[in-house]
């Protein structure tokens, strides 16, 4: 496989910085082809301005985002490092985020790869033929899958279904749904090291070994069932048939009835 590991983290030496100097030597020991993007290392502008397009906004007009993108992705005027970032995004089978989770989101260096990277025409506002907005598991990456990998300073218990921080794959809907699903990357089961800050060589050991594990089941793993956006299931408002997770609300009604004994970690 070709795997796209995009990596968020300030300090190689952290805890994050050493489990991907592990997967990757995993990776190649599985026989996988894979990129790195280290966007601190490469020291990432992560502001989406009308720089991003070229000949940025014509005649001083007003910049609208999505349209110039666009036009300027078809007409490959996009900066030389959105460019470079496309092609490895095009080339991967798999994309892994790497990164801690900072106020229960990405750092921002990493939110300012989706706003400049996904752009309109590649990562959303792609037609099908009949003219519809193809979105929600049929979007312009359909065919690639995407893993989080991440860490929280606090223990499980408090990302259980009754922690305080919330589910942990509800704190991780935006990037599940709203970003890979979107998109049309169908995402995997987010890889969460808990206690980052008590990691002693034992934990880190531990995790490191998992780590390992989900790297090399990762072909053949199975990705979470979220449903399709054309699938018939939602009606013209975009909501929820009714006679579908009847009497449900909220993020998991999103996702088909879990199969017996599968889990979210």
């Amino acid at each position: 496989m070709n795997i796209l590991w995009v990596f968020a983290h300030p300090e190689q030496r952290s805890l994050n910085g050493s489990l991907m100097a592990d997967a990757l030597d995993a990776l190649d020991g599985f026989g996988h082809a894979y990129q790195v993007s280290d966007l601190y290392a490469m020291k990432w502008k992560a502001v989406l301005d009308a720089g991003d397009f070229g000949c940025g906004s014509p005649g001083g007009e007003r910049l609208f985002v999505g349209a110039e993108q666009e036009r300027a992705y078809a007409a490959g005027e996009l900066s030389a490092d959105i460019r470079g970032e496309i092609e490895k995004l095009v080339w991967a089978d798999v994309v892994v985020l790497h990164f801690p989770l900072w106020w229960f989101g990405p750092p921002a260096i990493l939110k300012g790869w989706f706003d400049r990277v996904l752009v309109q025409g590649l990562g959303f506002g792609v037609k099908a033929p009949d003219g519809h907005t193809r979105r929600y598991g049929d979007g312009g990456l359909a065919g690639k899958r995407a893993l989080v990998v991440t860490s929280v300073g606090a223990r499980p218990s408090g990302f259980g279904p009754r922690g305080i921080h919330g589910q942990a794959d509800q704190v991780l809907f935006p990037l599940l749904h709203g970003t890979f699903w979107y998109t049309g990357m169908a995402p995997l089961a987010p890889f969460v090291t808990y206690g980052a800050d008590r990691h002693d060589a034992a934990d880190y050991a531990r995790t490191s070994a998992a780590l390992k594990e989900r790297l090399r089941t990762l072909p053949d793993e199975e990705p979470l069932a979220y449903r399709t956006e054309a699938g018939g299931e939602y009606d013209e408002e975009l909501v929820l048939r009714p006679e579908l997770a009847a009497g449900g609300e909220g993020l998991g009604v999103h996702r088909f009835p879990a199969r017996s004994g599968s889990s979210m970690m």
